[in-house]
């Protein structure tokens, strides 16, 4: 008998988001990983394979928050950033994670800085 971790059932999930969801110049994919300790977030342009603006947990006013508050502070960050490189609006990208909690923190925090998800 196989066995599924939870890890590849994630990616599998992955995979099946991935083939839908995909990133223009003018509206890239918003990316998200969540790992046990912080949130990292990725504006992608998939035509043309490169990275808009990126933020992460790590940067200088978001490590000493807690998680949630973490992610709400990183989604504000990428939607600056955004808005910095002249992007309003992004497709939204959970990584095959449930849309809830952190993940959902991400984007209610992008969406409150004014980037339309």
């Amino acid at each position: 008998m196989t066995v599924i971790t939870k890890e590849a059932r994630r990616l599998k999930r992955r995979r099946r988001v991935r083939a839908k969801v995909v990133g223009t110049a003018t509206r890239p994919r918003l990316a998200v990983f969540r790992s046990n300790r912080g949130v990292f977030v990725q504006l992608i342009d998939d035509e043309a394979g490169r990275t808009i603006a990126a933020a992460q947990w790590t940067e200088a006013g978001v490590r000493d928050l807690d998680r949630t508050e973490q992610a709400t502070r990183i989604g504000a960050l990428i939607a600056e950033r955004a808005k910095a490189a002249g992007i309003e609006q992004a497709v939204f990208d959970r990584g095959g994670y449930q849309y809830h909690g952190r993940v959902k923190a991400v984007a209610d925090g992008a969406r409150e800085a004014g980037l339309a998800i």
